[in-house]
């Protein structure tokens, strides 16, 4: 049974491109192994409305993807986990 979920991060604005593509395809890469990403929006550097781990802004990436619910449990385990990676989160898409 699969639902429709969006998923923000934010990334540490110090990760370099190069850094960035590769969170990306990694996130990409284990939402597809247990579902299906439909589309990833870059919305890129924005501020912050209050400090986050001493960043004052941070590179925003949106993920909207079809997933099985237990598989929600495993992505945001791997965002906890991912330094680079200081906000996140899932909502399911109505």
């Amino acid at each position: 049974m699969m639902n429709k979920y969006e998923s923000v991060i934010i990334i540490n604005p110090s990760v370099e491109e190069e850094g960035m593509k590769t969170l990306i395809q990694k996130f990409t890469d284990l939402i597809d192994k247990d579902g299906k990403v439909e589309k990833v929006e870059e919305l890129g550097k924005k501020r912050l409305a209050y400090e986050v781990k001493k960043n004052k802004e941070g590179y925003y990436v949106v993920f909207y993807f079809d997933a099985n619910p237990q598989a929600i449990a495993e992505l945001e385990r791997n965002y906890r986990i991912t330094d680079e990676v200081i906000k996140f989160i899932v909502v399911r898409a109505e």
